[in-house]
């Protein structure tokens, strides 16, 4: 079944466009929203619905909401977390440079519904293009009413600002991120306390993702009943796939939760290149352990992929074929965690740069024997040991790579040559 929420107006020519975008019912949610329903309702609605955050961990969006404390005293503040940095994901750039309201418009209901004042747009570093593009968006929407004082004369008052990230991958983490807007160094934060109860300058703060957040304005049209109809149970609505690698056809794909893997490569995108076989697939973004071919049916949901071993993370799917080099590919990975790594806890800071090192020496022909176990017994030590999860997104995959394709990496080792044709 195909059903196509988010992307369903992308290739709309001027969709960046403001009358373009309410011409296709765009801001109808906001009103709505504004007009119908107390800001706890539209809290209400989103749990019923069931979405979970799409940004990697899948926690209950309304759930979230719901920690922020009442009459603390404090302002309440959200952050739209657009910095898109997993090596593999690329969907949410898909909304921020072509859809750039359905984010705005989705960011203003949550905001309402947490009675927050003031919001912020974080987007990754590198994102030039989008940073513009969402700049003339919020102008747009700010001329029109839409943000602002006494909103559509409800009231209600909001600012968002456009923050831009320096190209760090840690300010992804969303503690790292609310230090970054606080002018610091983007070291992540010690939790408890979580940042619903004490975030950005020390209040209340909610972080959504871009795709979480853009959900929000089609649940309230439609309701939380038609959401939660979608998908599978406790995996409702659409998810978008960035899918890459060996295929025929990559891109953003949008498709209920509990797709098949298979009917996304084969059906959707085409199948493997050149007529090769299929080997390994990620299936959320490099920092999850990767699955083999023979997994291949598994269905893309938070609940299926973890039940097979891996996470759906942040959907950024790879797809690797027969003439991949494992050992190669695990180096690769080591390095981009190595090198962003922050270096604030000693197992992350270490341990990625051993991975990496140790991992060089193999594919280079220079592996010693033993250091497979190494590999593991360090990526052990790396895993639930720090302040943030960087350091177990470098060991899941490399340990994954280790133990499914270990007669690769003994081969570099003992015979000091790669395997694959």
């Amino acid at each position: 079944m195909s059903i196509r929420i988010l992307t369903r107006n992308i290739n709309v020519p001027n969709l960046t466009n403001i009358d373009v975008y309410e011409s296709l019912g765009g801001y109808q949610g906001l009103r709505k929203a504004l007009s119908e329903y107390r800001p706890a309702e539209i809290t209400d609605i989103v749990k019923k619905s069931g979405l979970r955050g799409r940004g990697g961990a899948g926690f209950p969006t309304g759930m979230k909401w719901g920690f922020v404390p009442k009459n603390s005293g404090k302002p309440v503040y959200l952050v739209a977390n657009g910095d898109e940095s997993e090596p593999g994901t690329f969907k949410d750039r898909v909304i921020i440079e072509k859809d750039p309201h359905q984010l705005i418009e989705g960011t203003i209901i949550s905001a309402y519904a947490l009675q927050c004042r003031q919001a912020f747009i974080f987007l990754r570093g590198e994102f030039f293009y989008g940073a513009r593009v969402i700049q003339k968006a919020l102008a747009e929407a700010y001329e029109k009413g839409y943000l602002g004082k006494n909103i559509l004369g409800s009231g209600y008052d909001l600012e968002i600002i456009l923050h831009r990230g320096a190209g760090a991958y840690i300010c992804g983490e969303e503690t790292a991120l609310l230090e970054s807007i606080e002018g610091k160094r983007g070291h992540p934060r010690l939790k408890p306390p979580f940042p619903a109860v004490v975030g950005l300058y020390q209040c209340p703060t909610i972080i959504n993702n871009v795709e979480t957040l853009a959900n929000i304005p089609h649940i309230i049209n439609n309701g939380a009943d038609w959401f939660a109809g979608i998908g599978t149970e406790r995996n409702t609505g659409t998810r978008l796939f960035a899918v890459s690698g060996h295929v025929k056809n990559p891109g953003v794909y949008e498709f209920p939760m509990g797709i098949a893997l298979r009917e996304l490569i084969y059906d959707h995108c085409g199948g493997i290149r050149n007529g090769r076989k299929l080997k390994a697939v990620v299936p959320g973004g490099t920092s999850v352990p990767v699955l083999t071919a023979d997994q291949v049916d598994v269905r893309l949901d938070f609940d299926s992929v973890a039940k097979a071993g891996s996470m759906l993370g942040s959907a950024g799917v790879i797809v690797m074929d027969e003439t991949t080099c494992m050992v190669k590919a695990a180096r690769r990975i080591a390095r981009f965690y190595a090198e962003e790594s922050c270096g604030q806890c000693t197992q992350c800071r270490e341990g990625t740069e051993w991975l990496y090192q140790i991992l060089t020496r193999i594919e280079n022909g220079g592996g010693r024997p033993g250091e497979l176990e190494i590999l593991l017994d360090i990526c052990a030590n790396m895993k639930g040991t720090t302040i943030c999860p960087l350091s177990d997104a470098a060991a899941m995959p490399v340990e994954s790579y280790v133990r499914k394709f270990h007669g690769e990496f003994a081969a570099h080792i003992e015979e000091r040559r790669c395997i694959v044709a």
